[in-house]
């Protein structure tokens, strides 16, 4: 019965993507299809097992790039010998389908050498193509059936200094990316990566999203000073409000129409953008200093957004995030990073020692109901959840991991 289920779902994830819509189980871009940390059509058990079930283990490499899952792919990439690696993978065994690979030589600087030197920034897919951002800031593009490389800007001349972590985003018929040594958000068209425009001062960490308010498509993104949202058409700024994002963050996450940020030691505050007769404005809703995020990118579940807080050496919350009233706190010395996936009513937890933290929504308490070791290594990359799979990746190695 186990086995005949685990085909069926393999044929379900077969499916392919047609028209730039994604199949149900696909996990194509930066914190899954809606880019907001949804794991993608995840069915809760009826009951939690003891242990979950690794189905394979393959060595790819170093790096934090979270692993994307369509159709019947795994796409990675990650560093080795000098070189950023792109590897599609059968999502079933783990056998290796192709890889392409390119010179990236980079050293860190000494601040951020304990995370190594594989790239970041997590691949976007859409219509056939696979976009990556490596660690110094190299922007290329993959034909994700082969593997051929399509086009590819040029290094930098002065590498980054903490490396490129800001994830593209692909809308419209272009990628959007702070592209070397933290430039300003770049537009790139997708099939032969011309850039067309470029707006803001230079990005950091957050990567940009694209959201729809008032009925304006437009793309969101953290510059080093202010939050801006810019046409995607043309780059024409629509409203900005400052941010100190050169300090370092998780990138925008939209609610109700508020655009909630935060930062290291920054706090967490939710700003409103308006428009009338065609002129934005931007107020401040609420803010707090009683949590802040650095490293983790939280989510929302009915109304209320979840996260880890950097304070307190790693504290889970809860805030409302119409009012930015504080819920609850966790308890201190939790863990340095915790990625945070969202499915239904439940939260996914990764922290980074390799264990995962299965637990309810909850406005009154933290809730777990399981805890995971699913890594023997650092668990830095989001994971990446499709169905009753959760791919891990960690220090060197991506592994597929199934709830029975």
């Amino acid at each position: 019965m186990r086995r005949a289920a685990w085909v069926a779902l393999s044929a379900i994830a077969g499916s392919v993507t047609v028209f730039g819509q994604h199949a149900p189980l696909d996990y194509p871009q930066w914190r899954g299809q809606l880019r907001d940390g949804s794991a993608s059509a995840f069915a809760e058990p009826a009951s939690w097992p003891a242990a979950l079930t690794r189905r394979w283990r393959v060595e790819v490499g170093e790096g934090y790039a979270t692993p994307l899952v369509v159709g019947d792919t795994v796409y990675t990439f990650t560093r080795r010998e000098g070189r950023e690696v792109v590897r599609a993978l059968d999502s079933a065994t783990g056998a290796e389908r192709w890889q392409t690979s390119y010179p990236a030589p980079y050293t860190p600087a000494t601040a951020a050498a304990a995370h190594g030197s594989g790239p970041k920034a997590t691949p976007a897919f859409d219509a056939g193509r696979l976009v990556t951002l490596g660690i110094s800031g190299i922007v290329s593009a993959f034909e994700a059936a082969s593997g051929k490389l399509v086009w590819q800007t040029k290094a930098p001349d002065e590498l980054p200094f903490f490396s490129a972590a800001s994830s593209p985003l692909i809308d419209s018929g272009m990628v959007f990316a702070h592209p070397g040594n933290y430039g300003p958000l770049t537009a790139f068209n997708a099939a032969s990566g011309d850039a067309r425009w470029t707006a803001g001062a230079g990005g950091f960490f957050a990567a940009p999203l694209a959201a729809d308010l008032s009925g304006t498509r437009q793309v969101i993104t953290v510059t080093q000073k202010n939050v801006i949202a810019v046409s995607p058409a043309d780059g024409r700024e629509l409203w900005q409000f400052p941010w100190p994002g050169e300090s370092g963050g998780p990138m925008p996450v939209m609610h109700g129409g508020l655009v909630i940020v935060s930062g290291l030691n920054a706090g967490v505050a939710a700003y409103k953008p308006t428009v009338v007769e065609r002129s934005w404005t931007v107020s401040k809703v609420w803010e707090t200093k009683a949590v802040s995020m650095y490293l983790c990118n939280p989510v929302v579940i009915d109304d209320t957004l979840y996260g880890l807080s950097h304070r307190s050496s790693g504290q889970f919350f809860a805030l409302d995030a119409t009012t930015g009233r504080t819920l609850w706190l966790g308890e201190p010395r939790q863990a340095t990073n915790t990625a945070v996936v969202k499915a239904g009513k439940l939260l996914f937890l990764l922290d980074e020692d390799g264990e995962l933290i299965v637990a309810r929504s909850s406005r009154e308490k933290f809730d777990p109901i399981r805890r995971y070791t699913v890594a023997d290594s650092a668990t830095w990359a989001q994971p990446a959840i499709s169905g009753n799979r959760i791919f891990i990746k960690d220090a060197s190695s991506i592994a597929l991991w199934t709830v029975n």
